[in-house]
């Protein structure tokens, strides 16, 4: 990686200046002006970008004093220091800045704490990462970081001090999960230790320098009543959701990127009985279940030989080997499609996932062209069979313009009709109108119609109440 750093290294900190312009001349001075252009400043000031970090070679001094003067194994073991020993180096770092005399007393807390997120944490991004109002975090280059605070994009003054020291971090980010990010594999998907999510992407794929995209997991997992609060959805379709899992109904949660896909996945895992074996399969590890019996599966990128990649697929033909009453998909892209319709087939009821798609309808022909990935030669009705017997429920999720989510539909498969998979949406979500501050206002409506699911419901020993398919209100 020595040579994408040179290049990175030696690349021109500015851009050369604009050429200069021509002498005025009596012709041009003779034009009328041109009318004044009228500038759109956004509501939210834009922050300025700051200059590199004028104390590096400071910074770079005292790291090398710690490794010399601390235990070694407590600088190898970063990740899974008790507070003591954090401690024990913050005051180790506090200390070698108090002899650094032409340092004024607050900048050198202020290093301090830069220093200590370096060596402890994730650097300029570590603040950012411990704002629970912080959903994403987005580092489009060392000095552009963007945030997803409360569904809005927000422009930061977090900055880093050059490219090497954003490679620097993806490093360190991937290192202990064994995975590698170079010139020859110069995209990654890991996690951090907390669950979240961690998207990274670098020279030459990436044009601006090293890009890295967080996406933060909830210290506590949000439940259905955090979900009813932010009015995701409603108490009554909350309590059709929590009876559909627990009658054992298979259920895709479909939906855009950022749209809430996985939280609600997690939330209606949640009520999956405590007694039940659930295997979850993911690509990067985010559910938190509840539950004690649980099996989590996360697939393998291939080794730098290109051998040894495991996918979802192959971890969903080995979880029927696991006698899984539950199996819990993070997400189908592919051919793993085939193997998940045929679990739901063949005596796994009440598995769940979760698929990229704009509506209901959509999921369904995702569904297809997914099946047809797997490299079977089936016929289209076939396929279509095969879907409408083994979904129940769609649970289609939507991140509206102003960033609210909403769950815009629930949607039962009722079958097939000739080669048509037949939908009926039970509870829709329809917007109304737009307030002055640019939020989204609208209603959650039951369509009145009884799902053919109820018998099952009941038969289940799960009673619902008669008026709940019936109009509802925002409760």
């Amino acid at each position: 990686m020595s040579g994408l750093y040179e290049r990175l290294r030696d690349r021109p900190a500015t851009p050369p200046p604009p050429p200069a312009e021509a002498p005025l001349t009596a012709e041009r001075a003779a034009r009328p002006s041109p009318p004044p252009v009228k500038v759109l400043v956004p509501a939210r000031e834009v922050r300025t970008k700051k200059l590199p970090d004028a104390h590096r070679t400071l910074k770079n001094k005292i790291q090398l004093r710690l490794i010399n003067e601390l235990d070694n194994s407590l600088l190898i073991n970063i990740g899974s220091l008790p507070e003591e020993k954090r401690q024990e180096i913050k005051a180790k770092i506090a200390e070698l800045l108090r002899e650094e005399e032409e340092i004024p007393p607050l900048e050198r807390e202020a290093i301090a704490d830069s220093l200590f997120a370096e060596i402890i944490g994730y650097g300029p991004i570590q603040p950012l990462l411990e704002d629970a109002e912080i959903s994403e975090i987005m580092v489009n280059s060392g000095s552009q970081v963007y945030v997803e605070r409360h569904g809005r994009l927000e422009l930061t003054d977090v900055h880093f001090s050059d490219d090497k020291q954003v490679l620097h971090l993806i490093e360190k980010i991937v290192a202990p999960l064994g995975r590698r990010i170079d010139e020859s594999s110069p995209m990654v998907d890991a996690r951090l230790p907390d669950g979240s999510r961690v998207n990274a992407i670098i020279p030459p794929l990436a044009l601006k320098g090293p890009c890295l995209t967080v996406r933060k997991f909830s210290r506590d997992p949000l439940t259905i009543e955090d979900l009813v609060r932010f009015g995701t959805l409603t108490r009554p379709m909350a309590v059709f959701l929590e009876a559909c899992v627990r009658a054992r109904l298979n259920v895709v949660v479909s939906g855009g990127t950022g749209s809430g896909k996985t939280t609600t996945l997690n939330v209606l895992s949640s009520f999956i009985p405590p007694d039940e074996r659930i295997v979850t399969i993911e690509d990067a590890a985010e559910l938190q279940l509840k539950q004690e019996h649980v099996v989590s599966l996360e697939t393998r990128p291939a080794n730098i030989e290109g051998k040894g990649e495991i996918t979802i697929r192959h971890l969903v033909r080995n979880a029927l080997r696991m006698r899984p009453d539950r199996i819990v998909v993070g997400e189908v892209r592919s051919g793993e499609a085939l193997d998940m319709l045929q679990a739901m087939n063949t005596g796994h009821d009440g598995s769940l996932t979760t698929a990229h798609a704009n509506t209901p309808r959509d999921v369904l022909s995702r569904l297809e062209t997914m099946v047809l990935m797997a490299g079977m030669e089936l016929p289209i009705k076939a396929i279509r069979e095969q879907v409408a017997s083994a979904v129940d429920l769609i649970i289609q999720q939507t991140r509206l313009k102003d960033g609210s989510r909403r769950v815009t539909h629930i949607t039962e498969v009722q079958g097939m009709e000739g080669d048509v998979i037949v939908l009926q949406d039970l509870f829709v979500y329809r917007q109304t109108g737009v307030t002055t501050d640019g939020r989204i206002q609208g209603e959650f409506v039951a369509t009145g119609i009884r799902p053919r699911c109820y018998e099952r419901l009941t038969s289940g020993g799960i009673e619902l109440p008669a008026d709940l398919f019936g109009a509802i209100d925002g409760d």
